[in-house]
């Protein structure tokens, strides 16, 4: 099955299986790296997804995907900082601090952050510190949220000092 078919037919595999169980899927890839082709697929639920979860989507959609040209199958969660792609990510993102990496600078900027305060199919809008921005989606390599560490309190890993 040729690579563009990731789009046309594994997607809407995906999706189907996704919609069966009860899982929203985020997203769907093909990322070639040195170990070999690894298709990655996204999914999340509104408790979030925990490691059975995985692996029953994984189970489940594993064989309706294996006339794809890949290596490795991966399942998991988009985890907390999912990036904006779809118009529901930007819905769910509105009102919060995003940061938008784009391809090619605007304005000698390639980096902003700022309250996502619109959003179309085309665009968005940042509340930023120096002023509103609207940047087109399709120039940004990636738009995320902010996630705010601050008040997270160390995870104690049973270590003890020696």
């Amino acid at each position: 099955m040729p690579k563009t078919d990731l789009t046309r037919v594994v997607e809407p595999r995906c999706q189907r299986v996704a919609d069966s169980l009860g899982f929203e899927l985020v997203d769907v890839t093909l990322d070639k790296e040195n170990t070999g082709k690894y298709l990655r697929i996204y999914i999340d639920s509104e408790g979030g997804m925990d490691l059975d979860s995985c692996e029953k989507y994984h189970r489940a959609i594993q064989p309706l995907v294996e006339d794809y040209d890949y290596d490795f199958l991966e399942v998991s969660s988009p985890g907390v900082d999912r990036p904006l792609k779809k118009d529901r990510d930007f819905e769910r993102a509105l009102g919060s601090e995003v940061e938008a990496k784009l391809f090619r600078a605007v304005d000698g900027v390639k980096e902003f952050v700022g309250t996502l305060a619109a959003w179309t199919a085309d665009t968005f809008t940042l509340e930023t510190p120096a002023g509103e921005k609207t940047l087109e989606r399709k120039a940004c390599a990636s738009v995320k949220p902010v996630v705010d560490m601050e008040g997270v309190e160390d995870v104690d890993l049973g270590e003890t000092d020696a």
